[in-house]
């Protein structure tokens, strides 16, 4: 990326902020919980694989969800899909903290994740369609606000639910609703698509090869991603302070790597390259945690945050670039797989965790970032688009000699 197209990324329209601090907000959503899953679990007398039903009922949901957002979206436009997302957000938010046991809990989580997928999938098409300074800057910002809404997400849960674990729940409703007054009155409303997207498209672009290698791929890498989120509070054994300032750590090194890193790995090797090396690293560190006592299984949480931080920028990247599908049918096709590994891997590894040894879940995710290596590698001549979208960039980047 470009030193003229990078600085562009600060140079945009009311709206794309607007935008970017709800989706700060819906991300925060992500890592909010992290920090009181234990005391969640004292509260309503769970036990931690119980508790971790949190994470899976919000991104089965959310998976589920994304085949229809495209289809939503078409029909009602970008803005009202956003506000309608938005919308069940605060509503299942304050719902959650009302909880009185932890199946109420995990339903409202659930509907929850119904209005995530819709606002975040939509999201990022409105950044793309409304930022400056083309897709890849409007990709790296949607990024910017994944990392640091889960980077802050854990700040937020430990100090709120320090003084009680409903409180995260009644502070993202009210931050959510505030992203739904800033949108409103601040996002023009979106034409409707003159094509309708029919609920099968998702599913239908999946049939390309770059786009399945690269959904299945991430599927193995979100499976590792959120072992680490949902299994490590249980063993940290911290306060909602101590565990929130490790996820701090580990969401800054998300933030940054996203941000920074990823393009500049990107021009230097590639975006497939960039994702073995960063899958590599994850299951290196993933061994480090399984491995360590106490202050290694902290260092190795918080490094952990640099491969992730990578693998989200150019996942997200060579989804919407590998087909010739619409991005967000393409989004929509990708996030469907790729969240289904976010929702199997919390209850898996806690019940492996809990039941087995607390090393064994980790050993998994370095399997199933090895899995993904293998899936990239054995469907390598899939992803050769994505060479030439490389070169693209690495050719407009090149400066301008007189």
């Amino acid at each position: 990326m470009s030193a003229q197209s990078g600085g562009s990324i600060l140079r945009q329209p009311m709206s794309v902020w607007a935008t970017a601090f709800a989706a700060v907000v819906a991300f925060m959503g992500i890592g909010l919980v992290d920090p009181i899953l234990p005391s969640i679990a004292q509260g309503l007398h769970a036990g931690p694989s119980q508790v971790s039903l949190l994470f899976t009922s919000y991104f089965l949901v959310t998976a589920v969800a994304m085949l229809i957002t495209g289809w939503v979206s078409s029909r009602i436009g970008g803005k009202r899909t956003l506000l309608l997302g938005l919308a069940l957000v605060v509503v299942f938010a304050a719902l959650a903290g009302t909880s009185g046991s932890v199946g109420e809990l995990i339903g409202f989580r659930a509907g929850w994740g119904l209005g995530n997928a819709l606002f975040v999938a939509t999201a990022l098409a409105v950044i793309v369609g409304a930022a400056s300074g083309g897709a890849e800057s409007a990709i790296i910002l949607y990024e910017a606000a994944l990392g640091l809404g889960i980077s802050m997400g854990p700040l937020v849960g430990a100090a709120l639910g320090d003084w009680n674990w409903r409180a995260p729940f009644f502070g993202t409703a009210s931050l959510m609703a505030v992203g739904f007054v800033l949108i409103a009155t601040l996002l023009r409303t979106t034409p409707t698509p003159a094509v309708k997207t029919r609920l099968g498209d998702p599913l239908r672009a999946l049939a390309h090869g770059g786009l399945s290698t690269t959904a299945f791929t991430a599927f193995f890498y979100n499976f590792a991603f959120f072992t680490i989120l949902a299994f490590t509070p249980f063993i940290l054994g911290m306060s909602p302070y101590g565990i929130g300032a490790v996820f701090f750590g580990w969401g800054a090194c998300v933030a940054l790597a996203s941000v920074f890193g990823a393009p500049a790995l990107q021009r230097r090797l590639g975006s497939v390259k960039v994702l073995h090396l960063s899958l590599a690293v994850l299951a290196l560190l993933q061994v480090g945690i399984a491995l360590s006592g106490h202050a290694g299984i902290v260092v190795f949480v918080i490094l952990s945050g640099i491969p992730i931080g990578l693998n989200n920028t150019v996942f997200t990247e060579a989804a919407m670039e590998v087909s010739d599908a619409p991005r967000p049918v393409a989004s929509a096709g990708y996030n469907f797989v790729r969240w289904m590994g976010g929702a199997l891997a919390p209850y898996i590894a806690t019940k492996l965790g809990e039941d087995v040894a607390p090393a064994l879940p980790y050993l998994l995710g370095a399997l199933c970032c090895l899995a993904g290596m293998a899936v990239l590698y054995g469907r390598r001549h899939h992803m050769r688009s994505l060479e030439r979208v490389d070169a693209d960039h690495a050719f407009q980047d090149a400066p301008v000699v007189a």
